[in-house]
């Protein structure tokens, strides 16, 4: 490229500057700043950039200049985004099970474009994605984005839900898809959930999207919209989901195998899946955090799960059981 061909943009790498090299704690010079153009290819003398730099203003980019000692300092103040702000959005990313750890780290990497040179390594330094356990269903967007286009639209849509496998493969649940009239999404347990209605039951039913795969908008207006009128998603979500903490320990489960699916959804995919010595279970040894509510989870699971270490494990949840039955005699 010519000499100088860069010149038309040259408010444009001021802003690119501006906006990555500087904040409150990072400023820089005049002299400093030509530099930073000459690197683009771009020439500038003072007055002209006086110029560019109020015209920045007026684009709405808050460019501050201030005097220490003798010399003139100029930086970028207020921004679209403050750096606590961008560390809650990144923290947010990171503790989703719903964003891939592939869609993790690109939404991050684009976080951190909002951000000084200076402030993305703090923020680079909080990117800790790889090894949660986070789904692996990359096609998640898009079909969030057709159920929100079917509620728009008023549509019922027709999906295939998913379920793990020994294997630790996924296949489908039914051999047709499940036809509902979606009405809402909702966040969780660190996981996305479609409230729609099923017509056939008669009755409001939530499903994992990252389960969901081949989400088809259909031409069929919605039903429910009287069970939905109301419907409170908040006490929904609280009576349906949720574990809490508790002391931390590593534990021993039994499970029949067609129970495969329920483990690998909490605990990842990584998990060791070994013969048990019953034919047709298994067993996994995990860190869990021992409390009433995992005690709950697995009471909940019912006879086809099983707590076999260690002893203290055992025996408070033989302890609790003892005095429920006590409790209905």
């Amino acid at each position: 490229m010519p000499k100088g061909a860069n010149q038309k943009l040259k408010l444009y790498y001021l802003s690119q500057i501006m906006t990555q090299k500087t904040d409150d704690d990072h400023k820089i010079t005049m002299p400093e700043i030509q530099k930073a153009l000459e690197a683009y290819g771009v020439t500038a003398d003072r007055k002209s950039l006086y110029d560019d730099i109020e015209a920045l203003r007026v684009l709405g980019i808050d460019v501050i200049g201030e005097k220490e000692g003798r010399n003139y300092y100029y930086y970028v103040g207020s921004k679209k985004f403050e750096i606590a702000e961008l560390k809650l959005l990144v923290d947010a990313i990171q503790s989703s099970r719903f964003i891939t750890e592939r869609k993790s780290t690109e939404l991050i990497r684009k976080i951190t474009s909002l951000a000084s040179d200076y402030e993305a390594s703090q923020l680079k330094r909080q990117v800790m994605v790889q090894g949660r356990v986070k789904t692996m269903n990359e096609s998640i967007y898009y079909y969030v984005d057709d159920v929100h286009r079917a509620i728009a639209l008023n549509r019922q849509i027709s999906f295939e839900y998913m379920r793990w496998t020994k294997d630790k493969k996924m296949e489908p649940r039914h051999d047709k898809p499940y036809v509902m009239s979606p009405w809402a999404l909702t966040w969780d347990d660190e996981n996305y959930y479609l409230i729609a209605y099923d017509e056939e039951a008669g009755k409001i039913k939530h499903f994992r999207v990252d389960k969901i795969k081949n989400v088809r908008v259909l031409d069929k207006k919605r039903e429910g919209r009287d069970e939905f009128r109301e419907f409170n998603i908040a006490k929904y979500a609280k009576m349906s989901f949720g574990m809490f903490g508790g002391q931390e320990m590593k534990v021993k489960l039994a499970f029949q195998d067609d129970m495969v699916g329920v483990f690998i959804d909490r605990f990842g995919k990584d998990v060791t899946i070994t013969p048990y010595t019953k034919k047709g279970w298994s067993e996994i040894s995990v860190d869990v955090a021992v409390s009433d509510q995992f005690l709950g989870w697995i009471f909940a699971l019912g006879p086809k799960v099983k707590i076999i270490g260690p002893e203290a494990v055992t025996k408070r949840f033989a302890e609790e059981l003892d005095a429920l039955k006590k409790l209905y005699k």
